[in-house]
């Protein structure tokens, strides 16, 4: 039986359709990491942390922040705790967080949870998110264009000692803290508010937030 035979035509053909193909897959390649690679998404990580109390600074913090959290770090790893001055910290940085929109990626990414009394941050973040966040747009490329809220400053008086009762648990001691924020722009937001503190173990947590008016 005579062998069919292929015609070079053929053979030509079929490597250029092989070349072509190739190409397709190492362009696909190339592309699908350049992608990965150039993600613009921004990126926000932890730089510092208190140890034995869970706090945690994030890169995207605002200045005012970081020199809070600073101060924070210091009463903290004192050999004498300063209890007053931690409450007075721990408000100044919830407030400075939580009412601190413009760094915020979307409205979900609620600030000062951490300072939040733990059993309350599940309500307290649905609340934030349907309330005072809800209209802050999202920011996950850095493109967004919207005036928010900046705190440049929080202000605290002496706090008082008060009872506050919470589920079947009771405080005796906690604490009442009033505050005042300063804005870099006005935008209408709370400026003024009453924070109660409560004991969880060794570390002070916010029970309660009021607006006040000034």
């Amino acid at each position: 039986m005579a062998k069919r035979k292929i015609s070079k035509k053929k053979i030509s053909i079929f490597a250029l359709i092989l070349v072509i193909v190739v190409a397709l897959i190492i362009g696909l390649c190339f592309f699908l990491g350049k992608d990965n690679s150039s993600d613009n998404t921004i990126k926000v990580e932890s730089v510092d942390k208190i140890e034995g109390y869970d706090y945690t600074l994030k890169s995207n913090a605002t200045k005012y922040y970081k020199s809070l959290f600073k101060e924070l770090k210091e009463v903290l790893e004192a050999d004498d705790i300063d209890e007053s001055q931690y409450a007075d910290l721990v408000v100044k940085l919830f407030v400075a967080d939580f009412f601190n929109l413009d760094n915020k990626s979307t409205k979900n990414d609620i600030g000062g949870v951490q300072f939040v009394y733990k059993d309350f941050r599940s309500d307290f973040e649905k609340l934030a998110s349907s309330s005072i966040y809800k209209n802050v747009e999202s920011d996950l490329y850095g493109s967004r264009n919207q005036s928010l809220p900046i705190v440049t400053k929080v202000s605290v008086e002496k706090g008082t000692n008060s009872e506050f009762k919470y589920g079947n648990e009771t405080d005796s001691d906690a604490y009442v803290i009033n505050f005042d924020i300063e804005y870099k722009e006005d935008l209408g937001y709370q400026k003024s508010g009453s924070i109660t503190l409560i004991h969880n173990d060794k570390k002070l947590e916010v029970a309660s937030l009021e607006e006040t008016s000034n």
